[in-house]
């Protein structure tokens, strides 16, 4: 089974965080942006495990981020 989910990565004091607006409590942080990214991948993955494995619903990817010049 293959998800799609919106990360949003921001910089903060230390480096990077992230996290997934559709799915709370499901974050990373790191010192760059794209070791932050790898491991917001795995906290995904086990986030996503542990909802089926618990027989929790999979919340439908709603969240839609761009990037819009003004």
């Amino acid at each position: 089974m293959m998800f799609e989910y919106t990360v949003i990565i921001e910089p903060s004091r230390t480096g990077y965080s992230a996290y997934v607006p559709d799915l709370p409590g499901c974050v990373a942080a790191a010192t760059t942006a794209d070791e932050t990214e790898e491991l917001i991948r795995g906290a995904l993955k086990m986030h996503l495990e542990g909802m089926l494995e618990d027989g929790d619903p999979i919340p439908e990817p709603l969240t839609i981020a761009r990037r819009i010049r003004v």
